[in-house]
């Protein structure tokens, strides 16, 4: 199956540059670019893409609101966000993912890892595994200024599932949650997938959000 792609960056020669490395790719096709988020929000809506490749910074509309737009109005039909940023240790990436990314790559990577960053959220996984992302949570979480949400939905988590969520939320992988958990992966993934369902989650990244915000996990 090719992976369309909405391309979201003021810079168009970074456009240019993103289209031509992805449309090189036997799996994947640009289906439109962005200039701004108001654009983005347009296009995602009209091109249906599978993933959104989304700055931060933009005039007229940031990527945090238009990731905000598009997850809100198209519901489970919404894309995958994956964000770009400039710094790993960005304020903006946290709000992103609360506002419904799934991850987040930097725009110093090596070009292929772009290609396996959309990948990773076009298959349904959150873009959490590097340290610096785990790092990049915990520190933004613990610069929030709300306090914890009280989600009764919790309440639904057995005893096991409130652990995997604990550890999701520290950014393990489904390998890791089953050599932690000493199950199998197909099992750690079913808990996951569980508990994706309870909470009414999108994916991995929503998890987390939801375990820091709730108090489930403090930082640190």
């Amino acid at each position: 199956m090719t992976i369309r792609i909405l391309v979201v960056d003021d810079q168009e020669l970074l456009r240019t540059a993103f289209r031509s490395l992805i449309d090189a790719e036997d799996d994947m096709e640009v289906v439109g670019e962005a200039a701004e988020g108001t654009q983005a929000v347009r296009l995602a809506r009209s091109a249906s893409p599978d993933v959104v490749v989304m700055d931060i910074r933009m005039p007229t509309m940031d990527g945090i609101e238009a990731t905000r737009r598009i997850t809100s109005s198209l519901g489970d039909r919404a894309p995958r966000i994956l964000i770009l940023t400039t710094f790993d240790l960005d304020e903006y990436v946290f709000e992103a993912m609360r506002a419904g990314a799934s991850g987040f790559v930097l725009k110093s990577s090596p070009l292929d890892e772009l290609l396996r960053a959309i990948r990773v959220v076009a298959g349904g996984e959150a873009l959490l595994a590097p340290s610096v992302t785990r790092r990049l949570i915990a520190h933004f979480a613990s610069q929030s200024q709300s306090p914890a949400k009280r989600r009764t939905d919790l309440d639904q988590l057995t005893e096991r599932e409130r652990e995997v969520l604990v550890l999701v939320a520290h950014g393990l992988s489904n390998g890791e949650l089953a050599e932690a958990l000493d199950v199998s992966v197909p099992t750690a993934k079913t808990h996951v997938s569980r508990i994706l369902a309870k909470l009414g989650a999108r994916d991995r990244a929503q998890l987390v959000v939801i375990a820091y915000e709730s108090g489930l996990v403090e930082p640190g």
